[in-house]
């Protein structure tokens, strides 16, 4: 199974770019972020139309939204928690029943946490701790496995997952509130997959700052994106891209797709 998780930053608009990648890279399942669609407003005819025939999203205008794409069969899971008592749309999870295994899969956006790291005169970065101390307790209270959790978590959690780890250690994504809570919900029963191909000493960036007018040149990148699983799943994963050219697309979003290959 090749599954994909991309922050597309408004759906409607990098459709094209979401056709180019499916062919491309014909994944099996796609986990958007940012959609920023409406439900009503969800172009279900065109995804399907890319060969997307089982659909699961939720959404609203403007911002936030979060989708499941996926040629096989999903069974959506119901009662999932309300995060920090906000129904806005950063948590789908469903069962994909695959021919290689079913996978309980978990798509996330984590709130950005605004420009402050301060969460006394910050909502917003007091929001985005919250969640993340929300989300570590759910999964640390219920059976794990099977279980992939991917998403724009919006923290690079390791030091070379920054382009300058004491420079960033202040800036919203990579403060240790936020780093040390992300270990903590990935210790709830999560194995990090893409530093199993990439080590932790190397540096791995999946955003580029639109404020970068050479992405490239400058590489002052972030992993804010992250694919997990339980550890169970590791006898399964065969390979791992981060597909960097897609930050060169035509009008692109700022993340890029990470793309992870399970074999059967």
């Amino acid at each position: 199974m090749r599954l994909v998780t991309w922050n597309i930053n408004s759906l409607r608009l990098r459709l094209p770019l979401l056709a180019r990648l499916t062919s491309d890279l014909r994944p099996d399942v796609v986990c958007l972020q940012e959609t920023k669609v409406p439900d009503p407003l969800f172009p279900a005819d065109d995804l399907r139309a890319l060969g997307f025939e089982h659909l699961h999203y939720s959404g609203m205008k403007g911002y936030n939204g979060v989708a499941i794409l996926s040629r096989h069969p999903l069974e959506p899971l119901s009662d999932l928690p309300v995060w920090y008592e906000k129904a806005d749309c950063r948590h789908v999870a469903a069962r994909v029943l695959a021919p290689s295994g079913s996978v309980e899969l978990h798509d996330f956006y984590v709130p950005a946490g605004g420009d402050e790291p301060d969460p006394e005169a910050n909502p917003k970065f007091a929001h985005k701790l919250a969640f993340v101390e929300e989300t570590a307790r759910w999964f640390a209270n219920r059976p794990n496995q099977r279980t992939i959790l991917v998403g724009d978590l919006n923290i690079a959690p390791l030091e070379h997952d920054v382009w300058n780890h004491k420079q960033l250690l202040k800036i919203v994504s990579h403060t240790p509130p936020e780093t040390e809570r992300l270990q903590t919900w990935i210790q709830s029963g999560f194995v990090d997959a893409m530093r199993q191909f990439v080590p932790p000493e190397e540096k791995l960036y999946t955003w580029w700052s639109y404020r970068n007018r050479d992405w490239k040149a400058s590489n002052r990148g972030r992993r804010l994106d992250h694919v997990w699983v339980t550890p169970d799943l590791l006898p399964e994963l065969s390979g791992m891209t981060i597909v960097a050219e897609a930050r060169d697309w035509p009008s692109p979003s700022d993340h890029v797709p990470v793309v992870l290959d399970l074999a059967e």
